[in-house]
């Protein structure tokens, strides 16, 4: 298995060049450059393209994407951030602990959200209990993130005053602390829920389905002939043959929430990866954008590759080729 492991992770290497190539081309092509913001009535156009032929900005494309790649393998260097003056590995690395620990608390939710609802629907199938978690399933696949994130900032931020609004830690918190780990965990709350509602819906209906098909087969049926308790059976059989599918994607989930949490994280003003993505994109921080884009590009293979680890983990009978 580690051979096949270690040649998928040598394949990652021409796939992220291929989407470099893709992720600086796109960002060349937008209108405008990190200097543009700049402009004022009071500003000389001279000045501004001083600052845009010191950053190399005018150089042909080819030549700043070779310049580009040359910096990150010969030095690590990913550049420099034109919006917040600092290295572009800096800027990452102070957000990137923001949203490993959020995405960290929503996974955890999701899955005491959508397992005990999934494998519940399934064995009380046509229930009053299944048709209302079909329903809650409809209703959370339909909404789209920034409604419900914005509905609950309204609600439990503005209205009840239970949550805060914005930021990831409050001012005079010590870091290092309890009190300080115990005020970032009260400022992740709102946002993890807001995930985790948005993202178990495929947990919930996967589980659904498969404690549904599992009920028919022959391997149940065999355990309740010999009298086994009902409870064992779901808990020792049903659940896990069913949670194979689940365990499928619980790498895409995780590494999917360290890239996906753009929408939650600007509308909390959570300050993770999320929300310097749109910033950057916004102020056309070119070196940050395209850091960011690979980045993104490497969790979705690593999650590709995590998954399916888990999956010969959970059943050893499975290999990865």
């Amino acid at each position: 298995m580690w051979k096949t492991v270690l040649r998928r992770v040598l394949l990652m290497i021409p796939q992220l060049f291929i989407l470099s190539i893709i992720v600086f081309a796109l960002g060349q092509a937008m209108p405008g450059d990190p200097f543009t913001g700049l402009i004022t009535p009071q500003t000389k156009p001279e000045a501004i393209e001083a600052l845009r032929e010191k950053a190399g900005l005018n150089n042909p494309i080819p030549v700043q994407y070779k310049d580009w790649m040359v910096r990150i393998l010969r030095d690590g260097n990913f550049g420099q951030s034109y919006t917040y003056k600092m290295p572009v590995s800096t800027l990452v690395g102070n957000r990137v602990a923001n949203t490993l620990w959020l995405s960290l608390l929503t996974v955890i939710l999701i899955y005491l959200i959508a397992i005990p609802l999934g494998i519940n629907a399934g064995r009380y199938q046509d229930s009053a209990f299944d048709k209302g978690v079909v329903i809650y399933n409809f209703i959370s696949y339909a909404i789209p993130s920034f409604i419900l994130g914005l509905i609950f900032l309204l609600v439990f931020g503005y209205k009840l005053h239970w949550f805060p609004t914005g930021g990831s830690v409050d001012l005079g918190f010590k870091k290092g602390t309890f009190d300080y780990a115990m005020n970032k965990l009260y400022h992740m709350i709102l946002p993890a829920i807001t995930g985790a509602v948005l993202g178990t819906t495929g947990t919930i209906q996967y589980l659904r389905n498969e404690v549904i098909d599992a009920k028919t087969q022959d391997y149940v049926k065999t355990a309740r002939s010999k009298g086994v308790p009902t409870d064992k059976v779901y808990s020792h059989h049903i659940f896990r043959n069913s949670f194979l599918p689940i365990a499928a994607f619980l790498g895409f989930t995780i590494t999917g929430l360290l890239s996906g949490s753009v929408f939650i994280e600007t509308i909390f003003s959570y300050p993770g990866m999320g929300e310097l993505f749109i910033s950057s994109i916004n102020s056309r921080d070119y070196a940050v954008m395209n850091t960011l884009v690979l980045l993104y590009g490497f969790l979705t293979l690593l999650g590709s590759l995590l998954s399916d680890i888990i999956m010969t983990i959970v059943d050893p009978r499975i290999r990865i080729e």
